[in-house]
């Protein structure tokens, strides 16, 4: 185990959590890759859509990232990871979750799937099934990953849950949520709701999908309760657990919570985190201080918020140091 809490210098004009959170996703493009769709059918009569960049006489590595709630291949810090593993010439693949994927061209858009379920912060199957593919088509690659907040407990999760597997050589992660029921509780307050208005509207849209579109899901979910949910705990509670097969949101939190999952996990792993992260308290931290096995790097800073890290002298000079960070180790420990 390497527990490390290492300086990051915030950018002078980005003082602060809340703007390190939010700086990149209004200022930064979503179109700095152009990827290859591809529609790949699911075991359960889905699919999954998955965005491709391709290198032409490709390395022997791989990686397949993983994005945060109600993001996509599109987000920007997806976008800023592709970018820079592309300078390095290393193909990429990007598993867009269940009802996430984004018109190329409204990436603002999402694609409605056609099963009556969603994604949730502990689903493994499809990233398991992906995974497994990709494997059989490319016998001579190594697998990386590479997970951001909701992506990145997912990975966390899978890592754990498969700890005998060779697939992923090595992973990293950015920004976990590693205890669901300590992070909802954490953004119940007057700031916190800031951040999780946006999220259950647009949850909610899909959720109502779902529902005009499999009447039956009508009798697990309680449609009118999610739509007035002020919390995650309340929107998890009426229909993120039911539609999945949760006793409610507790169980939901407790089953899919990364953290019960870190010490199973046996490949090069590193995990960055900042203690100021809105998402999370600081004292979930030091629990995962006391989990995480020797196989994983934990890396704490005091700033960058969630999934920010942004420095640089001016807004037009910025420099994503957490994104370079994870490329860099992950690239250098692979060899």
């Amino acid at each position: 185990m390497e527990i490390t809490s290492i300086d990051f210098s915030p950018a002078w004009w980005l003082p602060g959590a809340h703007l390190q959170t939010v700086w990149g996703r209004l200022a930064r493009s979503r179109r700095l890759i152009t990827y290859r769709r591809e529609s790949l059918a699911t075991p359960d009569g889905d699919e999954l859509l998955l965005d491709h960049f391709d290198v032409e006489g490709a390395p022997a590595r791989h990686v397949v990232l993983l994005h945060g709630l109600e993001g996509s291949s599109y987000s920007v810090y997806i976008q800023g990871l592709v970018s820079l593993f592309a300078r390095r010439g290393i193909p990429c693949t990007v598993l867009n979750f269940r009802f996430c994927a984004r018109d190329p061209k409204r990436i603002l858009r999402a694609i409605p799937n056609r099963r009556p379920r969603m994604y949730h912060s502990g689903e493994t199957t499809d990233f398991d099934f992906v995974l497994k593919t990709l494997a059989s088509r490319h016998l001579d690659r190594t697998f990386l990953a590479v997970g951001a907040s909701l992506g990145g407990n997912v990975l966390l999760k899978w890592l754990g849950e498969n700890s005998q597997s060779k697939i992923v050589r090595a992973a990293a992660t950015l920004s976990v949520p590693y205890d669901l029921s300590a992070g909802a509780r954490h953004l119940d307050s007057p700031t916190g709701r800031f951040y999780v208005r946006g999220f259950i509207k647009s949850l909610t849209r899909k959720l109502q999908h779902v529902v005009r579109q499999f009447p039956q899901t009508s009798a697990k979910v309680d449609l009118q309760r999610a739509s007035q949910s002020r919390t995650f705990f309340d929107f998890d509670d009426a229909a993120t657990a039911p539609l999945h097969g949760f006793a409610g949101a507790d169980d939901y939190y407790a089953r899919s919570s990364s953290i019960h999952f870190l010490p199973r996990i046996t490949c090069p792993t590193l995990c960055l985190s900042a203690l100021d992260d809105p998402f999370l308290p600081a004292d979930v931290l030091e629990k995962v201080r006391g989990a995480v096995p020797q196989q994983v790097r934990l890396l704490t800073t005091r700033f960058g918020g969630h999934v920010g890290f942004i420095g640089g002298l001016a807004p037009w000079s910025a420099h994503f140091w957490g994104e370079k960070l994870i490329v860099d180790w992950i690239l250098n420990v692979t060899g």
